[in-house]
């Protein structure tokens, strides 16, 4: 065997699952690299990390007594890029801003509207689910 715990070798990606991906190693040994050993930090999706075919330096961290060959990403120091995303809008922020230049009385009206508002779609959604809203006394 090529290759023991602790050592770095390069392999291909050679399937994806959402636990992991799965790593295809010299001599046609198959490892597993779980998805909180991608990277330092919380992966949610490691598709955005990894894809089929990519060629990755990975640590063996574990051997069990089956075969079964557990490796690392984050362990060789390797910094995986995460795909772009597009820019997230603080629309919170934005809001508390426009909110500084009210006067009270304008904020609290805005509030009142909102509330109103909430008010009513909260009505016509528990209309909704009583069965078209037909309450006793509407008769």
């Amino acid at each position: 065997m090529p290759f023991q715990v602790g050592s770095i070798v390069e392999g291909t990606v050679t399937s994806i699952a959402s636990f992991g991906a799965f790593i295809q190693l010299p001599e046609g040994k198959t490892g597993l690299v779980h998805i909180s050993e991608v990277a330092d930090h919380y992966v949610e999706d490691i598709k955005q990390y990894l894809k089929e075919k990519d060629k990755v330096k990975v640590k063996v961290i574990s051997i069990d007594s089956k075969g079964k060959i557990s490796l690392s990403l984050k362990q060789t120091g390797m910094q995986l890029k995460k795909a772009t995303r597009p820019i997230e809008i603080d629309w919170e922020a934005e809001r508390r801003e426009k909110s500084k230049n009210m006067s009270f009385e304008d904020r609290m009206l805005k509030f009142l509207r909102d509330s109103d508002e909430r008010q009513q779609q909260l009505k016509k959604s528990q209309d909704s689910k009583r069965g078209g809203g037909f309450r006793r006394g509407d008769y």
